[in-house]
C-alpha cells in the first residue's frame, strides 16, 4: 500500500533556498519548514536572510542562514562549501527592468541578466556535482509565464527566464542519471510586495487578473505549494519541466466570451 501522505513530507531533508529574505523565497521557505525540511536561508541581504530563519515552523533549529551573493562567483562557491549538498535547492532570486527593448542600455540588460540568469546558472554550478556524488537530490528554479509569451517592455526579463529554463532543461539531462531531479516553476503575477506598485494602477491590475482563466493574480502561498511538490518524492518521475502556476494564462488566447454553439465555416 502506497502511503501517498509521505510522499509529500519533507520530514529529514535539508532544503537551502538562495533569495530567502523576501518574495517568492521567503514564502519557498516557509512552505518547505511547514512541509517538515530544515531549510537553510542564503541571501545577499544576510540579515533579512537571519530573520526569515529564526521565524520559520521549529525556529532556529530549521533555519540557519547565510550571505550569497549569486552575482559573485566566489560568494557562492563558498556557500556550497559551507552547506556542503543539500536534499533540496531552490534558486530564486531575479529583478526586473521594464522599457521598450531598443532603450535598455548594456548596462541594464546586462545587469538582468547577471542576476536572472547567470545568478542561477552559479548555483547550479556549484551543487549539482556535489548532489551527484550523493545520487540523490531535487533543484528547483524559478522561471516565469515570460519564458513562454510576452508583453511590451519585457526583453531582458523574458530573455532572462527563458535562459533559465534551458539551464533546468539541460541540467536535467545531465544529472538524471545520477538521480538527481532539476525543475522550474513558473509563475504568472504574483501578490507580493514586489508587484505591490501595479496596484496603483486598477485597470493594469484588473487586466491581469482577467488575462487567467481563474480572473485572479496567484497568492504566494499557491505558487510556493508547487515547490513542495516538485521538492517532495510525490514528483520523483518528474524533471527537465516547468511547472506553470499561472491560472491558465499560457493555455487560452484571450477572455472575450464568445457565443457559444455558433459555426465557422472556411
Amino acid at each position: 500500500m502506497i502511503d501517498y501522505p509521505a510522499l509529500s513530507s519533507l520530514d529529514g531533508r535539508r532544503a537551502l533556498v538562495i533569495g530567502a529574505a523576501s518574495g517568492m523565497g521567503k514564502v519557498s521557505a516557509f512552505a518547505l519548514a511547514s512541509a517538515g525540511a530544515e531549510v537553510l536561508c542564503a541571501d545577499v541581504d544576510e540579515a533579512g536572510a537571519s530573520a526569515v530563519g529564526v521565524s520559520l515552523p521549529g525556529g532556529g533549529q530549521r533555519g540557519a542562514a547565510f550571505r550569497c551573493d549569486v552575482c559573485d562567483e566566489a560568494s557562492v562557491r563558498a556557500l556550497a562549501d559551507v552547506v556542503g549538498p543539500p536534499d533540496v535547492l531552490v534558486v530564486t532570486p531575479g529583478i526586473h527592468i521594464r522599457k521598450p527593448l531598443v532603450e535598455f542600455t548594456d548596462e541594464e540588460f546586462g545587469r538582468v541578466l547577471q542576476v536572472n540568469v547567470w545568478g542561477t546558472f552559479r548555483p547550479l554550478r556549484a551543487f549539482a556535482p556535489r548532489m551527484v556524488e550523493r545520487r540523490r537530490g531535487s533543484i528547483v528554479a524559478f522561471a516565469s509565464i515570460r519564458a513562454y509569451v510576452v508583453e511590451p517592455g519585457q526583453a531582458a526579463y523574458a530573455v532572462s527566464k527563458a535562459a533559465v529554463l534551458q539551464l533546468v532543461r539541460v541540467l536535467a539531462s545531465e544529472v538524471g542519471p545520477a538521480g538527481v531531479r532539476v525543475n522550474a516553476v513558473g509563475p504568472a503575477y504574483v501578490e507580493t510586495p514586489l508587484t505591490a506598485g501595479i496596484t496603483a494602477y486598477p485597470e493594469w491590475h484588473e487586466a491581469i487578473a482577467q488575462k487567467t482563466a481563474l480572473g485572479r493574480w496567484a497568492r504566494p502561498e499557491e505558487v510556493a505549494a508547487a515547490v513542495v511538490f516538485l521538492a517532495s518524492d510525490a514528483s520523483s518521475y518528474t524533471t527537465g519541466s516547468c511547472l506553470m502556476v499561472d491560472g491558465g494564462w499560457t493555455a487560452i488566447d484571450g477572455r472575450y466570451q464568445a457565443p457559444m454553439g455558433s459555426i465557422s465555416k472556411s
